[in-house]
């Protein structure tokens, strides 16, 4: 049986909004994140020193992940998909001037927070992120081969290290509570998949 003719015309209710390698990057860089966070907090909180133990063993872990948070990005340089999406997340155009307004005005309107497929403050967001982990980075090896450099160095990256680390996870939780508030937006990065609806009121200017 043929289905209706306003069925085969009708827009569907999903679109694509992530593919699975852009997904599978996301989660393993949260992951990788998740143990870096959960690791810093176990070496430096006494209570939870106390209680976890084997510092020995949490450094290893910190140290790893922290080496290996860049190439979940690296590898997802290999889909299309993923190379399109950074291309859009380091573009900012006149759009993301009037969402970041309306956003100090707090103006809930749709209209008044024109996005494409990212908004202004997830460009934000991720150019920033994106910037930290590579300090984060950069500091974390010289504080490891603590042979290579003279003390004055290893004194400022550590003093660089720890206070960006604890900037990192206010922003990280920030992040994650906006998430929360969003249930459509996770289902996004769960499922690849968002409503038709969703789109059009919070990213007015994507044409997925």
């Amino acid at each position: 049986m043929s289905p209706p003719a306003d069925a085969l015309t009708a827009p569907a209710t999903r679109v694509r909004r992530f593919t699975p390698a852009e997904r599978w990057v996301h989660r393993t860089t949260a992951a990788l994140m998740g143990v870096c966070i959960a690791t810093a907090a176990c070496l430096y909180v006494p209570q939870l020193a106390q209680l976890v133990g084997r510092r020995a063993l949490v450094v290893t872990l910190h140290e790893w992940s922290g080496l290996a948070l860049p190439a979940p990005v690296l590898a997802g340089l290999a889909s299309r998909a993923f190379r399109s999406d950074l291309r859009l997340l380091n573009r900012f155009g006149h759009h993301d001037g009037a969402w970041l307004r309306a956003v100090l005005r707090r103006d809930q309107r749709a209209d008044a927070r024109p996005a494409g497929k990212f908004n202004a403050g997830q460009k934000i967001y991720a150019a920033w992120l994106a910037g930290a982990t590579l300090v984060m980075l950069g500091t974390g090896l010289l504080m490891w081969f603590t042979h290579l450099t003279p003390l004055v160095w290893r004194t400022s990256a550590t003093f660089v290290h720890d206070w960006l680390a604890l900037t990192m996870g206010v922003v990280i939780a920030g992040h994650i509570g906006m998430a929360l508030a969003d249930p459509e937006a996770r289902r996004g990065l769960r499922t690849g998949a968002v409503s038709r609806e969703w789109a059009e009121r919070e990213h007015t200017l994507w044409r997925p």
